[in-house]
Formats: C-alpha cells, sequence, structure tokens
C-alpha cells in the first residue's frame, strides 16, 4: 500500500517526467516538486532516481490494469470484451503525459519500456488481466495463449498506431477487432455470434 508521502512523490516525479522527460528529470526536480528534500525521497525509495521511477512505473501499470480490468468487466460478448480493452488501453496510453513526452521525446535506449525484461512484465501484467475475461468465452486451453497474443496485437498498436486504426476510436476499434482479431480467437461461427 502507498503511503501520502511515497503518492506524493510519485506524481511529483509524473509532472517532472511529461514536463522534462527521464533523462532531464532529477532528484532534486521530484523533491521540489513533491514539496520535501532529496534525504527523504531516498527513505520512501530506496535507489534514489531508479527507485522512484520504477515504483512510478508499477504503480502506473497498476493503474492502467485496474481501468481495463474494470471496463471488460461490465461487458457481455467476447467482441466487446475486445473493444473495452483495446480503447481503454489505447486512451489511457493517449492521455498519459508522461509517456507521451518519453515516447515523443526520449531515445529509445532512455526509455523505462523499452528493455525487453519491462516490456515482459508489462505483457504479463495485462495478460493477467485480459485472462479471465477471456475464459467466460474461451476454452480454458487456449485462454493463456490467447491472453498473451491478444495482449501484444493491441499494446502492439497502442504504443506505434498504425494510420488506418486509431484504437481510441470504438468505431476503429471495433472493425480492428471484428477484421483480426476475433477470428484468431474463435471459430467463424462463433465470431460471426458474437456481433
Amino acid at each position: 500500500m502507498e503511503s501520502a508521502l511515497e503518492a506524493r512523490i510519485v506524481e511529483a516525479t509524473l509532472r517532472c517526467v511529461a514536463r522534462w522527460g527521464i533523462a532531464k528529470t532529477t532528484l532534486d526536480d521530484v523533491a521540489r516538486e513533491a514539496g520535501c528534500g532529496r534525504a527523504t525521497i531516498y527513505r520512501a525509495f530506496p535507489g534514489g532516481k531508479s527507485g522512484v521511477l520504477a515504483a512510478t512505473l508499477q504503480r502506473e501499470m497498476a493503474r492502467g490494469i485496474a481501468a481495463i480490468d474494470a471496463a471488460a468487466r461490465e461487458q457481455d460478448t467476447l467482441e466487446d470484451v475486445l473493444v473495452a480493452g483495446a480503447t481503454t488501453a489505447a486512451r489511457l496510453m493517449r492521455d498519459h503525459a508522461a509517456l507521451q513526452t518519453v515516447l515523443n521525446h526520449e531515445p529509445i535506449a532512455q526509455q523505462p519500456l523499452a528493455a525487453f525484461d519491462r516490456m515482459t512484465k508489462v505483457y504479463a501484467a495485462a495478460s493477467a488481466c485480459a485472462a479471465p475475461h477471456l475464459a467466460r468465452f474461451l476454452d480454458k486451453e487456449d485462454v493463456a495463449a490467447a491472453a498473451e497474443w491478444v495482449t501484444r496485437v493491441i499494446l502492439t498498436y497502442t504504443f506505434n498506431p498504425a494510420p488506418a486504426t486509431d484504437l481510441c476510436d470504438d468505431g476503429d476499434a471495433r472493425r480492428f477487432v471484428r477484421t483480426f482479431v476475433l477470428p484468431a480467437l474463435a471459430p467463424p461461427s462463433a465470431a460471426r455470434s458474437s456481433r
């Protein structure tokens, strides 16, 4: 459970990264933004800047997963679950100021998600979120592989949008899901019946 101080430092980190990016954000910047001293940050997050960044990434991943889970939970069909998951993920990423600054202005080597071990954690968390929702519609033995595949496809299109497919748009997301995702997950007759 995050303390009030930790939450304040994480929020300050997000504001600083949105303003300057990861490379240019210093621990002094975060301390000033959070209204505390550097020593307080080191006590709250051993490891200094890398500890704060890791905690911030972890918190933001958990927040995003919770939002996607809530959106998918409200849906009654496989198609609607996939559309809700895709649009929620895409909008969260599009509207996340710190993430957009990093993606648009930092060299790939400085991006915290660029490391393969971190992307593996992102895929694992997103797959774990997707699995129970897919389990309502797919055979048990297919759920884990389907959850990982869907997660990789959606996140790839979210991180690297295609000009003709805007997953933030409900209509585009639904066309994408109907055309490419549903046919890969269900027999053709089952995919047609979920429309």
